[in-house]
């Protein structure tokens, strides 16, 4: 699990790089398409990592958890009375990490040398905000996880069936192959 934590949050923080880089304007389109490129090839990676992840500790926690995890179409065990949570601990595990991004970029922009006192107060309102975001999210997460420990609460994997990046299902990729 810390190893897909970790890969995870790596993936983010390369994600991250690259949008900043991807919407420079001063630079070459092809140092822009390279960007690009590299951003589809750190989401493939991040939901790569989350496939395997759901494949050691599916999302299914508790009396919820299934044997069909590991299959395109998983099938929780759900206890009499439990609520479905539209989002799974592992969403809420990878929101948490891009909060964490958030944060310590807000963070930087409240100690900018470079920006004027009216930059840096409205950034240590921001970074306020995401820390409470933080911390709302953290919560729901422990709620969540008792709670589906308990069989109060299951979520579902919904696959991230990413289409940009396979030659089969991108119409544009289909049409470069066939030379059209």
């Amino acid at each position: 699990m810390w190893h897909w934590l970790q890969a995870n949050h790596r993936c983010n923080s390369l994600l991250w790089a690259e949008e900043d880089l991807a919407r420079r304007t001063t630079v070459a389109d092809a140092e822009i398409a390279a960007n690009k490129r590299a951003i589809d090839g750190y989401n493939q990676a991040r939901n790569d990592a989350d496939r395997t992840r759901r494949r050691t500790a599916p999302d299914h926690a508790g009396p919820g958890r299934c044997r069909s995890a590991r299959t395109d179409a998983p099938v929780p065990r759900v206890p009499p009375g439990a609520r479905l949570n539209s989002e799974t601990a592992g969403a809420m595990i990878d929101r948490l990490s891009i909060l964490a991004l958030k944060i310590h970029a807000m963070c930087a922009q409240t100690n900018a040398a470079m920006s004027d006192d009216a930059h840096r107060a409205a950034s240590r309102v921001k970074l306020e905000r995401l820390l409470q975001q933080r911390q709302d999210l953290a919560g729901c997460l422990d709620a969540l996880l008792a709670d589906a420990a308990a069989g109060r609460a299951y979520f579902k994997v919904y696959r991230q069936f990413k289409m940009y990046n396979d030659p089969r299902f991108n119409p544009a990729l289909v049409l470069e192959r066939r030379g059209t």
